[in-house]
């Protein structure tokens, strides 16, 4: 008869300042992040222990007491990690967008990227400077990996719609597939190996 009863959720420790920086440097022990970010895992943080603490029955006053002094710990966590050096946004921003530019992100799919992830419009810009020659080896690395002309044949048009979606050009998308097979795979490697 005990064994079908169900015993209640144990009562979860709020989170303080100490808990949460403890959880944020294990996370950044496996993941880069920006501030932005990092602070948006600090309140999903807080959200999972509210859901947990009104399971357990706690109540609404002391939910709201503990929720306000863990949110007011968050940017003090945040500047503090910033100061020692874990969180830095422009090595993100910069790691970032040299991984999407080897994916075959376009520049506007790159900067867009950067800016959902909490980083400055003005340091993404200045991450990833306007240069044609890495959109061109970009599209190239898409083009490639579907096997679309200069890499296979395929629907010219179904190649020009694919790189529309993934934010190229026109232009960019006429030259990467005008160029013979032999110089777009020399670009694409030219292009890795000077990101």
């Amino acid at each position: 008869m005990l064994r079908n009863m169900k015993t209640p959720p144990a009562l979860p420790v709020p989170p303080d300042r100490d808990s949460l920086r403890a959880y944020a440097l294990a996370y950044l022990a496996r993941f880069e992040a920006s501030e932005a970010g990092l602070a948006r895992i600090l309140r999903r943080r807080i959200e999972r222990w509210v859901r947990g603490a009104e399971r357990a029955g706690l109540t609404r006053e002391a939910i709201a007491e503990s929720v306000l002094v863990a949110r007011e710990a968050i940017p003090v966590i945040v500047v503090a990690l910033r100061s020692a050096g874990l969180v830095n946004d422009a090595d993100f921003a910069a790691n970032r967008a040299r991984r999407l530019f080897r994916s075959g992100k376009s520049r506007g799919a790159v900067l867009a990227n950067l800016e959902a992830h909490g980083i400055d419009a003005g340091l993404a810009r200045e991450v990833v400077p306007e240069h044609a020659d890495r959109n061109l080896a970009a599209a190239c690395v898409v083009l490639r990996r579907r096997r679309f002309p200069p890499f296979g044949t395929a629907d010219r048009q179904r190649a020009l719609a694919l790189l529309a979606r993934a934010g190229f050009s026109r232009r960019i998308a006429e030259s990467a597939m005008a160029m013979d097979m032999e110089a777009a795979e020399a670009l694409i490697a030219s292009f890795r190996d000077n990101l």
